[in-house]
């Protein structure tokens, strides 16, 4: 599994220690890559609602995690930082830092019936269903205007 590569703990180092030479735009086509491996989530279905559960450990501060929906895709970012009392680290198998993921849902959702929590890691997004207009015709009133 990728996240127990010895490569991927140490692609922070990597990254600060070639930054210089191979540029952001460089690093930038693979944050994606670690960042959505490291922020696991499920999608479940219901009839009409939708149920995305996404794995953030050591969230304290809710305004730590920025959440938005655009039509059908959910965007979650902020940062991961575990911090105990009287510890430091010493090895390192939860992420920690930065991370931005979006998940594409299977169809647009309503912007007036979107719910958030957060409990024990977990971020669940309770999302609804956009469902169209029946295709019924709104008549529209003409008014003649005199010269």
């Amino acid at each position: 599994m990728l996240n127990d590569h010895p490569y991927l703990k140490d692609f922070a180092n990597w990254k600060d220690q070639f930054h210089g030479f191979f540029g952001d735009d460089f690093w930038k086509n693979f944050d994606g890559i670690f960042q959505n491996h490291l922020t696991q989530y499920n999608l479940y279905q219901g009839d009409n609602e939708l149920l995305c559960v996404i794995n953030i450990p050591g969230i304290d501060q809710l305004d730590d995690i920025d959440l938005f929906v655009n039509q059908n895709t959910l965007e979650v970012e902020g940062k991961i930082n575990l911090n105990f009392k009287g510890f430091k680290l010493v090895q390192e198998g939860i992420f920690q830092g930065k991370f931005k993921r979006e998940i594409e849902l299977p169809y647009q959702v309503r912007e007036d019936r979107m719910e958030a929590s957060y409990k024990h890691g977990l971020l669940m997004i309770h999302l609804h269903k956009l469902i169209p207009a029946d295709g019924k015709k709104n008549k529209v009133k003409i008014k003649k205007i005199e010269d």
